[in-house]
């Protein structure tokens, strides 16, 4: 028997019910239309059984946020460094493009602060942004042989200057990151290595 086997299939319907509302909530009225209340009854869930679920409304947010994401993109496997770079921002810049500008604001504005009894619902979904954002370049960059590469950089200050664009051109509206944009960023990234090496 595996750990699945033992899942009851009543809790994995209730659970997804509650987010499924708690989505809808969110993208209809924001985050303050995701209220206890608010979900049980369109939900048809009772209270009860959402708390066995979420601890208190917060995790029910970070955990319907975390919900919407879009999944973690994938590094690619073989070629040059520009190569990869490229194919990597310009799949980054899809997944921006693709994301409501609302919920990706709401999502990084929840993973502000960890105070109180909710720190622990805000740091699975910041992990998971991390996750979303980060692990792909650290898949890339962080090699022995991008290293010798690119001499000692840091990992977050590159992905500023890479990711940083994509995301500041989604918030101001300016429009969509290209992969002509992402090749131009790339090799500026590159020049300003090879310039510090």
């Amino acid at each position: 028997m595996t750990p699945t086997d033992d899942v009851d299939p009543r809790k994995v319907r209730s659970r997804a019910r509650l987010l499924d509302a708690a989505a809808a909530l969110l993208k209809s009225g924001g985050v303050e239309a995701v209220t206890v209340e608010a979900v049980t009854r369109m939900s048809k869930v009772a209270r009860t059984t959402l708390y066995r679920h979420f601890d208190s409304a917060m995790h029910l947010r970070a955990a319907t946020l975390e919900r919407l994401l879009p999944p973690v993109i994938e590094t690619p496997p073989v070629g040059p460094l520009r190569d990869r770079l490229i194919e990597l921002l310009s799949r980054q810049a899809e997944v921006v493009k693709g994301a409501p500008l609302q919920l990706t604001t709401l999502a990084w504005l929840a993973t502000g602060t960890e105070h109180g009894e909710d720190g622990a619902a805000l740091s699975s979904l910041r992990h998971r942004l991390l996750e979303q954002y980060r692990q792909p370049f650290d898949e890339l960059l962080d090699t022995p042989e991008v290293r010798t590469q690119l001499g000692e950089f840091d990992l977050e200050l590159a992905l500023t200057q890479l990711v940083g664009p994509l995301v500041f051109a989604k918030l101001i509206g300016i429009g969509h990151t290209t992969p002509a944009d992402c090749a131009r960023i790339v090799d500026d990234f590159l020049a300003a290595r090879a310039a510090t090496a």
